[in-house]
């Protein structure tokens, strides 16, 4: 079992790490927390899951013991996978989704794409007991110019799965509402509007 992958990132998208270890690429599928806390270049410690299917192997990376541990909660869920999983930690922060569990906020678990009544019920009910207040918060650092930080949103919203009009729209309504936002919150604000 791999716990984490320590290297230089050589590649960076909202939703893949490629972390060059010696010479060898490991591609791993991140949150968007998890990105906001990258730049290309960098060395970087990512906590590993594998994800080992018949037909896949599939490592997803997390910038933190503390997030990665939130995943393996979540995918503990009946009827939530990796993706949807990553899904959540792409809308909601480590310590936004503590919170929203431990409050029973089902209406923000709702917003999150994917994410049904019944799952978001049954995320609260299965987790609450689970999950500890935690008061440590991620500092997400990025900087780039304002439009490329629309693109970089909309192109991340087209890889989860969002059509690209759909997404253009959200990212222009969420720019309106705070034209200087880095490119993760844009995002996430993006996404309570699909």
């Amino acid at each position: 079992m791999l716990e984490y992958i320590c290297g230089e990132v050589s590649e960076l998208t909202p939703t893949l790490a490629v972390i060059d270890c010696q010479g060898i690429g490991y591609g791993l599928n991140i949150s968007l927390t998890t990105y906001g806390a990258l730049a290309v270049g960098q060395k970087a410690r990512l906590y590993v899951y594998e994800a080992i299917r018949e037909d896949a192997y599939v490592l997803y990376g997390f910038i933190d013991r503390r997030e990665r541990e939130l995943f393996l909660l979540l995918i503990s869920v009946s009827g939530v996978g990796p993706n949807t999983a990553r899904m959540i930690l792409s809308s909601l922060s480590p310590a936004e989704l503590e919170q929203t569990i431990s409050a029973e906020k089902v209406n923000d678990l709702k917003a999150v794409k994917g994410i049904g009544g019944k799952t978001a019920e049954r995320i609260i009910v299965d987790l609450k007991d689970k999950i500890k207040k935690g008061s440590d918060t991620l500092l997400i650092s990025h900087t780039s110019q304002q439009q490329e930080v629309q693109d970089e949103a909309i192109a991340a919203l087209v890889m989860l799965g969002f059509s690209q009009v759909a997404s253009q729209k959200a990212v222009q309504k969420a720019v309106k509402d705070n034209p200087t936002q880095k490119v993760e919150t844009l995002i996430k604000a993006a996404l309570k509007m699909l």
